[in-house]
């Protein structure tokens, strides 16, 4: 221990219980707490806390706690479920809390875990084991050492949780207010070990967009559920609020996350070859044409809010045609261009997700259709360069370009009929994520009319904006 004092504490980059517990158990660093996080079957993050002198026991044995809590909005009866922590993935909080009395501070830790059933197994409603499986499945089936995606996270600022009024009048790449948010959001997340790229306003008034480094899809998970949280957290502390509804206004743009993404064995990039057709290699190619292939079927897993098929109209720059292109950036899929010297960013971009979605399944479901696509050989269309909005029926029907669902109603019917949705989410959340998604269609269908077939309804406000 006297060791350990003499060398800096880390926030981050644990690698095994030890060398947590380590840190956690230091009295001079005061942390007292443990908070573990966890996505419910909708991917919203649930958690619970308990002392951190519980952690050694919680690494051994777990943490039990109300499995219906995971069950989203169909919670039919409780169920005991247990937690274990993943000591990788702990982190410490880069702030100190201060009590009502001034003595009282302490500092708390995060970890993301494994939910279990009483009888130890792994609980198939769990969308990160999920994830898990997925990446499991792509190494023992194609030898793929990492599943490599860095998403682009859009979000608005609103004076509070009722009112979507924008805070300025920017536009994309210019202009606007409280970009400091955006700049102590990265800050603390870089304390925590969380790095970004880029940060810019966007097009609508009012929204903003923060880009991460790309990593394995597992810890990139977790780390949107983190990046989510602080963007609130700061925003609250400067008296606004953020939310990551994917429309919250009419007539302008509503937030999306583009995920960049590509597939890695023994250090090597698959997606890039020299001599390729866009420098894109067999695999790649083939990865496309699966994403492609079963883009509608994924529709309510990527976009999975009623309000997420407000943003997926034409004229907002959301993608609502399933093509690809380089240049294209109404298409579906687009692929950035190659620059020399650059294998290792040789990537694709799928542009549908909005961030709202279940960022565990998500990219489940990519990574299970795009590898669809790999073992089957799945033939890739031609790219589309055009602008295909402003392309004629005609042009579209040659071009063989289809268009995602209307609507989550429509959706849903696709991936309940899915066979390979079933297949990447498993029995047990797909059927759980469909009578969820049933029951939010039923009630938003009670409270609104057809009118609202692509507008934002102010039921859609009251229901979404607190909770996005």
């Amino acid at each position: 221990m006297d060791n350990m004092l003499k060398k800096p504490f880390k926030s981050f980059g644990f690698t095994d219980e030890d060398d947590v517990l380590r840190t956690v158990l230091e009295p001079s660093l005061k942390i007292e707490f443990i908070r573990v996080i966890f996505p419910d079957i909708l991917g919203r993050p649930m958690d619970f806390s308990f002392p951190s002198g519980e952690l050694d026991k919680a690494f051994r044995e777990g943490k039990g706690f109300d499995g219906s809590s995971v069950e989203g909005f169909v919670r039919i009866e409780e169920s005991d479920l247990v937690i274990k922590p993943d000591p990788k993935t702990f982190r410490l909080l880069p702030w100190t809390y201060q009590g009502f009395s001034p003595e009282t501070t302490w500092r708390e830790g995060v970890m993301f875990g494994d939910i279990l059933t009483p009888e130890k197994s792994y609980y198939e409603g769990d969308a990160r084991y999920i994830l898990k499986e997925a990446l499991r499945k792509a190494r023992e089936e194609f030898g793929i050492d990492e599943f490599m995606v860095g998403p682009e996270l859009e979000f608005f600022l609103f004076p509070n949780d009722r009112e979507p009024e924008p805070l300025d009048d920017g536009g994309y790449f210019f202009a606007g207010r409280h970009g400091e948010i955006r700049k102590e959001s990265q800050l603390l997340l870089k304390r925590m070990g969380i790095l970004s790229e880029y940060d810019h306003h966007e097009v609508a008034p009012g929204q903003h967009e923060i880009d991460f480094r790309y990593t394995g899809a597992l810890e990139m998970a977790d780390t949107v559920m983190l990046v989510r949280y602080m963007v609130k957290r700061v925003a609250r502390m400067h008296g606004i609020y953020a939310t990551f509804m994917p429309k919250p206004v009419n007539g302008c743009n509503g937030s999306g996350m583009h995920v960049h993404q590509s597939l890695w064995k023994g250090g090597k990039n698959l997606f890039f070859d020299a001599d390729g057709p866009h420098h894109l290699s067999e695999t790649a190619r083939s990865y496309i044409g699966g994403l492609v292939h079963h883009a509608r079927e994924f529709s309510a897993v990527y976009n999975q809010w009623v309000n997420s098929y407000k943003r997926l109209i034409e004229g907002y720059e959301a993608p609502v045609y399933i093509a690809w292109g380089q240049k294209n950036r109404s298409a579906y899929i687009r692929v950035p261009r190659y620059l020399p010297g650059q294998e290792n960013a040789t990537r694709i971009e799928l542009r549908s997700p909005d961030p709202g979605c279940n960022i565990y399944a998500a990219f489940a479901a990519m990574l299970t259709s795009g590898l669809a696509g790999v073992r089957n050989r799945y033939p890739l269309p031609e790219p589309v360069e055009d602008n295909i909005y402003e392309m004629s029926g005609a042009r579209q029907k040659k071009h063989r370009i289809q268009t995602l669902p209307r609507n989550l109603e429509e959706a849903v019917r696709l991936l309940e009929k899915s066979e390979i949705a079933r297949a990447a989410l498993g029995n047990h959340l797909h059927s759980h994520f469909i009578a969820n998604k049933r029951e939010e269609i039923d009630e938003y269908q009670r409270n609104t009319s057809a009118e609202f077939d692509k507008q934002v309804s102010d039921y859609e406000i009251r229901r979404y904006l607190p909770i996005l």
